[in-house]
């Protein structure tokens, strides 16, 4: 059981990234192998990649490790009612085919429950383009649902049913995992 997680926040440390951390931590725990890509990383490479034939070698590398995967994690925090504009660029360049038959969790963060319909809205019709088949259970976050640590590295989930949620998402992705097998 391969798990990526794709962070598409533009900020670093972010909350759409602690969130995908904990997913991944608490699947791991299950026996998967995770990682944690994110998007702002690739941010210089991919702003300014047309052509998915002439990738940089970060990209392209990214793309590897996505198309190996078993399940995609997907997290954006919500901009003006979607997802970031470079996550859209990162499966902008991806042949749909390369997706087809994956498992999608999709996730989203923003400031209140107005953006929670970015997961229905926007999400599940970008990984049923590509084939995929999402679990029921989407992760919607309000920037509430943090703390910011007090060492300035990150943020911490603090919301018990946030929590809740993140194991019931697992759950289901094992079971879709394994009534796969």
């Amino acid at each position: 059981m391969n798990i990526v997680a794709i962070s598409g926040s533009l900020s670093h440390p972010s909350r759409t990234a602690t969130l995908l951390s904990l997913f991944l931590e608490r699947i791991g725990a299950r026996g998967a192998a995770t990682s944690l890509m994110n998007i702002a990383e690739l941010a210089p490479a991919l702003g300014t990649s047309l052509n998915p034939r002439q990738l940089p070698e970060a990209v392209s590398a990214a793309y590897r490790q996505v198309f190996a995967a078993d399940v995609l994690v997907i997290g954006t925090p919500v901009y003006k009612a979607s997802y970031t504009g470079l996550l859209k660029h990162f499966f902008d360049l991806i042949d749909p085919r390369e997706l087809q038959g994956k498992i999608a969790v999709l996730s989203a963060n923003g400031g209140n429950d107005q953006h929670s319909l970015v997961i229905e809205h926007q999400l599940r019709p970008l990984v049923g383009f590509f084939g995929m088949q999402s679990v029921a259970a989407g992760l919607y976050a309000r920037d509430s649902d943090f703390q910011k640590l007090d060492d300035g590295g990150g943020y911490a989930v603090i919301q018990p049913e946030l929590l809740a949620r993140v194991d019931d998402a697992v759950a289901q992705t094992v079971r879709l995992l394994q009534s796969r097998a």
